[in-house]
């Protein structure tokens, strides 16, 4: 009777590469995060880019209606515009303050942030309701349609922002800077420092380029 033997060949046990770097598993959280938040960034930028493009073609197509020289107060748009800066500047010491696990100190600014971004948009609603008081809403023609999309479409994610903000506050009086929570204020001090960005655009095309 004869034996057969079988050698079996040598298993090897694939090593185990670090999760989100080519070994199947998913990605970290944090990476997750920073990819889709700056896809939502990019994504805003885009409209907005569509909205200048629009303004830029009906700036000038009023309907025989009062124009920028008529309409705008570039004072008060100077006073709105610092406001919204000097609210960039301290949300960029929030975030600081933030890493640095200091709630105390992040509360603070954050408190500031808000106040000038308040202010900001109760200039540009008064802004706006003046306009309207004078006959020169969205409908009297193509530029002021243009106009009141454009500014009050920054407006509305200067609000948005602002309700954010209130939110994450109240995230680290109740939770603490955790990763979670610092994660989410890191995400939000760049939305509205793309915000400013945006503003710039807003008052140099707009208003510099529309006031007498």
């Amino acid at each position: 009777m004869t034996t057969v033997t079988i050698d079996k060949a040598p298993t090897t046990v694939p090593s185990r590469l670090p999760r989100g770097r080519g070994g199947g598993g998913p990605a970290p959280k944090r990476t997750v995060v920073a990819y889709g938040f700056w896809i939502f960034i990019l994504s805003d930028m885009v409209m907005f880019s569509a909205l200048f493009a629009a303004f830029a073609v009906l700036r000038r197509n009023t309907a025989g209606g009062p124009t920028g020289e008529e309409l705008f107060n570039l004072r008060n748009v100077f006073i709105e515009t610092m406001c919204l800066l000097f609210s960039s500047y301290t949300a960029g010491l929030g975030a600081l303050s933030a890493e640095r696990r200091q709630p105390a100190r992040f509360l603070i600014f954050a408190a500031l942030t808000f106040v000038l971004g308040a202010a900001f948009l109760f200039i540009e609603v008064t802004e706006f309701a003046g306009m309207v008081a004078k006959g020169a809403g969205p409908s009297r023609s193509a530029f002021l349609s243009a106009f009141f999309t454009l500014v009050g479409t920054h407006g509305v994610h200067v609000a948005g922002g602002l309700l954010a903000l209130i939110y994450l506050a109240a995230q680290v009086i109740a939770l603490g800077l955790r990763p979670a929570v610092l994660r989410r204020l890191l995400c939000w001090s760049l939305f509205w420092h793309a915000l400013d960005i945006v503003w710039v655009g807003v008052f140099t095309l707009v208003y510099l380029m529309g006031a007498p």
